[in-house]
């Protein structure tokens, strides 16, 4: 049993692309799609850049300034935090205000982690794709270029608050690229394209959505008036991901972590040939024989933890906790991820971080509070279920609802 299910109605895809999600499916991954979804001023606005830039205490790297294609010294917009605040990494309002002014770009940086619109948002978009996501806001002064063409090792979605900026875009230099290869790595390849025709030249105005793919080549300029817009990184869980844990998995096999013979002669093809042959073969039958239940294990592990669940009031948490009764009403933790085995007369509960073991008799009533809805304490099916409630409360299992 495992909470990995897609969303429901996916009202947060609806805010990013005009199609329903059948249809839009066969963009994903694969071609530019420009819908019309907004207003978007709910998520973000410019008094919410001020209110970040000058009261939230943000350091780095919740920001970022970029001027002609490149990223601005830390040291020109931070500094210490003033008295009794032992950072040195502060942003400096008025700093930033100075090199906005002169033509820079602001890029803050992890807005679903600081700006409680975004973290609502965010969330409910990850779990409807069933993919970890990030969320940066562009602030680009008018007739201004923060970054000139390049590509993205993640799919993104763009959503265009205020101003007018136009974007240029070119096809892939590089198909579905990975992390680990950036178009720093093809800039040459990447400038020559850029000098080509577009595939799409488009201004994207307030309430405007677009969907690139990763990999597709882009730059963008504000135009008469500032620019405000949303970036929303989608990571990329590829075929090669599963390659990595297969290879991973693969130290189990005796004949693979064998050494390679005395003295052998790495520079000599003839050598190293039989091998590689042994090797190759030896990696077939593994390969043959490996469980799509010990995969799909592997793949959790490493892309749970990119997602956060709903934050928690901690004291709230806890003061419920104290004076929770059977009248008392809670439910699983929005956005969290879980799955839920028997094991030896006893049910286990693993979620990012933590395994949680449970007598065999806890088990009806943890399906019942894991499906979601929110749950009369009472109504368990379990004889000391305020016990159990209080201690998925302390785990952050589950919260009041």
């Amino acid at each position: 049993m495992t909470s990995d299910a897609p969303g429901g109605d996916r009202p947060a895809l609806a805010r990013c692309v005009a199609l329903d999600p059948a249809k839009f499916a066969a963009h994903w991954g694969s071609a530019p799609l420009l819908s019309h979804t907004g207003p978007f001023t709910d998520l973000l606005s410019a008094d919410a850049v001020d209110e970040l830039l000058s009261r939230r205490g943000l350091r780095t790297p919740f920001l970022r300034v970029a001027k002609h294609g490149k990223v601005l010294p830390t040291a020109r917009f931070t500094g210490g935090g003033g008295a009794g605040a032992e950072i040195a990494d502060q942003i400096i309002d008025d700093e930033v205000m100075r090199l906005y002014a002169g033509g820079a770009t602001l890029v803050l940086q992890g807005l679903h982690r600081i700006w409680p619109p975004l973290i609502d948002f965010a969330r409910q978009l990850g779990a409807e794709l069933r993919r970890p996501l990030q969320v940066n806001a562009y602030l680009t002064p008018p007739e201004s270029r923060g970054f000139s063409t390049h590509y993205d090792t993640h799919d993104v979605f763009v959503l265009q608050v205020e101003g007018v900026k136009r974007w240029r875009i070119h096809e892939p230099v590089l198909a579905d690229p990975l992390d680990r290869q950036p178009w720093g790595g093809h800039a040459g390849e990447v400038s020559a394209t850029a000098r080509g025709e577009p595939a799409m030249d488009v201004a994207l105005v307030p309430g405007d959505a677009l969907y690139l793919p990763r990999g597709w080549l882009h730059s963008a300029e504000a135009q008469e008036t500032r620019s405000l817009h949303l970036t929303i990184g989608v990571r990329a869980l590829t075929r090669y991901a599963l390659v990595e844990e297969l290879l991973t998995m693969a130290a189990d096999d005796a004949r693979l972590r064998a050494t390679l013979p005395f003295g052998l002669d790495v520079t000599d093809p003839v050598a190293i040939e039989p091998e590689l042959t042994e090797t190759v073969e030896a990696l077939r039958d593994w390969l043959a024989e490996a469980a799509p239940a010990d995969v799909a294990d592997r793949l959790a592990a490493r892309d749970w933890p990119a997602a956060r669940p709903a934050p928690i009031s901690p004291l709230a948490q806890l003061g419920f906790a104290d004076a929770l009764t059977p009248e008392s009403v809670v439910a699983l933790r929005d956005g969290l991820r879980w799955r839920l085995t028997d094991e030896d007369e006893q049910v286990v509960l693993n979620t990012v971080g933590q395994t949680i073991r449970f007598p065999a008799s806890c088990g009806p009533a943890l399906r019942i509070l894991l499906v979601g809805d929110p749950v009369r304490v009472g109504d368990l099916p379990l004889d000391d279920s305020l016990v159990l409630v209080r201690r998925l409360l302390g785990e952050a299992v589950v919260t009041p609802a």
